[in-house]
């Protein structure tokens, strides 16, 4: 706790640095578009410490595989950079992380910077006095690294779909459950049930899918993860696969993980896993959140599914991750 609380201060004191900055040179040029693509990360380091134990490390933290995939994809694709290559639209990147060993600094830090060069970018550097003491602060902050970059990532996502969205399924969502959600656009009403609605947004050789149902809270057993993954079976198989008689279910072949966290006050309940249609050969990962609605004494849940046999599957996920920041569900 004490470490995370210490990066995050580093953290606050950069920004406030750059907002001054900014306060003063009103007059600069208006900031580059950030370039790159979601998860992309570029690394700007001398050779010798991408080829040495630091770049096991930073690969370690950064390119680790995601959990609950049908494949192995990594949290970050990263990109190697020298720093006498790190100008102009190399510079623009969204994701930056430096990595600096400074003999004249006491001990290893980090500092996060935000639109240094384009917008939105975010820049951490990561320095240290020996090479040693920088592998020991990327593996002893991992889990922090990638939250800031994750943080940034989601907040990218936020601000695209709080300008693109669709409006009309909204209201039927909050008119049947209740609840106010942000839904991306490009996503089409597939089911309208008084319990049940079925969302789909269709690529060309892939798709996702929100589900989102309610059922009467009845007490703490209403949210365990046995009770989860039975009412997950009675509902998404309504939604049916591609030949007759087929039915969308939950793969038995790995039990779904199941956790409880808070966000912004209020109890969810995740299960992650792999979906599989009864009666024909189609499946892929899903996650779902449900929480208490008070005011209506109802179990809510919003379950995501993707498929895509073919193409990665790591951005959809996240996509789907955060969709749970803009969903809000009036007490009264």
């Amino acid at each position: 706790m004490k470490k995370l609380l210490h990066f995050c201060l580093l953290a606050m004191l950069v920004v406030s640095a750059v907002g001054c900055d900014a306060f003063h040179t009103l007059t600069k040029r208006r900031k580059a578009l950030a370039q790159g693509h979601p998860y992309e990360l570029m690394v700007v380091c001398d050779q010798p410490k991408w080829k040495s134990a630091v770049g096991d490390t930073v690969r370690a933290a950064l390119a680790s595989p995601v959990m609950w995939l049908n494949q192995s994809e990594p949290h970050y694709n990263l990109i190697h950079v020298l720093e006498r290559g790190f100008t102009g639209i190399m510079a623009d990147h969204r994701n930056v992380m430096k990595l600096l060993i400074d003999p004249s600094v006491e001990k290893a830090e980090a500092a996060v910077a935000y639109d240094v060069n384009s917008s939105p970018q975010i820049v951490v550097t990561v320095q240290a006095p020996t090479e040693e003491a920088l592998i020991g602060y990327i593996s002893d902050h991992r889990a922090e690294l990638v939250q800031v970059y994750e943080a940034a990532e989601r907040d990218r996502a936020i601000n695209v779909n709080n300008l693109y969205h669709e409006e009309e399924i909204e209201q039927t969502i909050f008119d049947t459950f209740g609840v106010w959600m942000k839904v991306p656009k490009g996503y089409m009403l597939a089911v309208h049930q008084p319990d049940f609605i079925w969302l789909r947004k269709e690529y060309a050789s892939s798709g996702l899918g929100i589900v989102l149902y309610a059922y009467p809270y009845e007490g703490k057993e209403s949210l365990s993860a046995d009770t989860l993954l039975e009412k997950r079976n009675e509902f998404v198989s309504r939604i049916p696969g591609p030949l007759d008689g087929s039915y969308m279910t939950t793969a038995k072949i790995l039990r779904p993980d199941y956790r409880m966290f808070r966000l912004e006050n209020r109890l969810w309940c995740e299960q992650r896993g792999f979906w599989d249609v009864e009666g024909d050969y189609m499946g892929g990962p899903f996650i779902s959140f449900s929480t208490l609605n008070k005011a209506r004494k109802q179990v809510f849940t919003m379950d995501c599914y993707i498929y895509s046999p073919k193409l990665p599957k790591r951005n959809y996920l996240r996509e789907m991750e955060h969709l749970l920041y803009q969903v809000q569900i009036p007490e009264k």
